[in-house]
């Protein structure tokens, strides 16, 4: 088994919109291969998100999505571990580790001060995972949000 993690390229387009649209199915969005291409092919072509893909044996199974951010406080680059997702089938494998370890070496290279991400309080696995890869939960903020909807 050859399994590597690798940035997404163009033509990873198809099998990351299906793992994407999966991935947007787990947190309650309709399943809408169209939607999930078109932004994807967007964060890819602006290059405005970095996406790490788990490619084992040629085959997508996992990815991870980060944002740049800013912080002005600390006056550097701070990076959205916005989207980390292992087909169901894949997981247990260690492969959002992996993930996480591609993202943690951005962070490092573009000489970030950090890296921030959400997750929902009933995502049980997301919240053993993070810890364990040396994320702490941060309780000195709130999380806000605004919609216009």
């Amino acid at each position: 088994m050859l399994m590597k993690i690798r940035e997404a390229k163009m033509s990873d387009l198809d099998n990351l919109s299906v793992l994407f649209n999966s991935y947007r199915m787990f947190y309650g969005k309709e399943s809408d291969l169209k939607v999930a291409n078109q932004f994807l092919r967007s964060r890819i072509q602006e290059k405005n998100s970095k996406i790490f893909v788990c490619d084992v044996n040629n085959n997508l199974t996992g990815f991870a999505q980060l944002y740049p951010l800013f912080s002005s406080t600390r006056a550097s680059k701070y990076w959205l571990l916005n989207d980390l997702f292992v087909d169901t089938q894949e997981r247990g494998k260690g492969y959002s580790k992996q993930l996480i370890n591609e993202a943690k070496k951005l962070v490092l290279n573009t000489n970030a001060c950090g890296m921030m991400l959400e997750t929902e309080k009933n995502n049980k696995i997301g919240n053993s995972l993070y810890p364990s890869v040396g994320f702490k939960i941060n309780r000195l903020s709130n999380f806000y949000e605004w919609t216009p909807n």
